[in-house]
């Protein structure tokens, strides 16, 4: 059957693959290198998903079948200039043979549930460009673009890189 639970240690191993996993699986898609660079763990991903064990202000959510890891999701509290708080999801990975069965949105009730309980103002996560099933997947809970990050590609070999327009 599957659940989402409260991570502990004693998870950290399977998680660990599963967050190596994900960078893995997203870097090569498009807008995925500049993300890995940029906002995905920094590698390894053990000690980041340690703290987040430990920090009061985070939560990290285990996916499972049968007591099996499959999958993980990571949230944080960040404090706004108005003193309100915003629940920010790094991550929500489930194994690509562990999809559409319920599992993520298992962990993304538990992830809401944990940041109405903080008195959130709301919840933030990334999609990237093209991932229609990322996107889908955050719609059906109520997330909603409220910023598009725009990025020009200032190496040839950048798979975004856009050639320009010539005037002709």
């Amino acid at each position: 059957m599957e659940a989402a639970r409260t991570a502990t240690a004693d998870d950290l191993a399977a998680i660990v693959r599963l967050a190596s996993d994900v960078i893995d699986e997203l870097e090569p898609t498009r807008g995925g290198a500049i993300w890995a660079r940029h906002q995905a763990r920094d590698r390894p991903v053990a000690p980041s998903l340690a703290a987040t064990i430990d920090d009061p202000d985070a939560l990290l959510v285990a996916g499972t079948i049968d007591d099996t890891i499959v999958g993980y999701a990571a949230v944080y509290l960040r404090r706004l200039r108005d003193g309100g708080l915003l629940a920010v999801l790094d991550d929500l990975y489930v194994e690509p043979e562990a999809r559409g069965i319920g599992i993520g949105e298992a962990m993304m009730e538990q992830v809401l549930d944990w940041a109405r309980a903080r008195g959130c103002v709301g919840v933030d996560s990334v999609a990237l460009p093209g991932n229609r099933a990322t996107k889908n997947f955050f719609e059906s809970f109520g997330l909603v673009a409220r910023a598009i990050v725009v990025h020009k590609s200032l190496t040839p070999d950048d798979p975004l890189a856009v050639p320009p327009v010539e005037d002709g």
